[in-house]
This record gives C-alpha cells, sequence and structure tokens, in this order.
C-alpha cells in the first residue's frame, strides 16, 4: 500500500475531481486512464505526453510497472519514478489500473465493492476512497504533545 504523503493524497483528490468534472477519460488511453489521470496531477505533463512516453515500450500500466527499470531513464520510467517518489508503489499502479486493491475496497460497502476498471464514476470513487485512507493513516502517525508535556518541558 501507497506511503500516505500530503502530495499523492491531494493528487488523488485533485484527479478525483477533475475526473468528476469531465476531464478526459479513456481506459485504453496510457495517458488518460486511471494511472494516466493520477500521472497527469503527479507529474503536470499533458495525457498525449505521458501517452507519447509509454507508448516507447510495449504494455498497458501493468506491464509497465512490471518493466520499470529506475535507473533506465526511459521516459515512461522517469514518470514512473515521479510517481513513485509521491509515496505509491508498483503494485499500487497495477491496484489502480483494476481498482482492485483489497485495502481500498474493504471501505465500501459490500453492495458496492464490485468496481468496474473502465467507468468513469468507479475511478473516482475509488480514489476519493484510497485518499481518505492514506488520510487516515498519516493522520495516525501524528502525535502532539500534551499539555502537561509541554507545562513540564
Amino acid at each position: 500500500m501507497a506511503r500516505p504523503t500530503p502530495e499523492l493524497i491531494d493528487a488523488l483528490r485533485r484527479t478525483a475531481a477533475n475526473l468528476k468534472n469531465g476531464a478526459h477519460y479513456q481506459w485504453g488511453h496510457m495517458g488518460g486512464c486511471n494511472c494516466g489521470n493520477l500521472a497527469q496531477e503527479l507529474t503536470k505533463l499533458s495525457k498525449d505526453q505521458i501517452h507519447r512516453y509509454a507508448m516507447q515500450r510495449h504494455g498497458d500500466w501493468n506491464e509497465q510497472a512490471e518493466d520499470y527499470c529506475s535507473t533506465s531513464q526511459m521516459p515512461i520510467d522517469v514518470i514512473i519514478n515521479e510517481m513513485l517518489s509521491a509515496g505509491l508503489t508498483l503494485e499500487d499502479l497495477k491496484h489502480l489500473e483494476k481498482l482492485d486493491d483489497r485495502q481500498v475496497l474493504l471501505h465500501f460497502p459490500l453492495e458496492k465493492r464490485h468496481l468496474k476498471h473502465n467507468v468513469r464514476d468507479d475511478v473516482v470513487a475509488y480514489m476519493r476512497t484510497w485518499a481518505d485512507l492514506l488520510e487516515d493513516q498519516l493522520l495516525q502517525k501524528i502525535t502532539l504533545p500534551t499539555f502537561d508535556e509541554l507545562v513540564l518541558s
């Protein structure tokens, strides 16, 4: 599961909002699919740039994640590296394309867990839920001193 970072949580929420508000969505387009839309937010590249870079190597996001090499300097690997730096894992990319991360799906009501990976509204719901889950994890890591600790110091 992704490392909860403010940057990633914000990017997931902005991506979900963009999709909700009509941003280009095409599951078969490397720059306009689930991962492609998130990559746009994290890298500030256009959908066409992301697609063009991805097409320099074979495969969808799942295969791109499998073939990822942190030192290759291929443009798609540079994009993936930026996404990983924001807190994602290679497994997260695979799960995002299929909307099938079990930890995320467990936060949906039982009757709503069967998301379709290429349906815009399902992608929006998945990203929003994932962002909320990551935010909860981030907040659990924060500890503030109590009043007594401050007074005694």
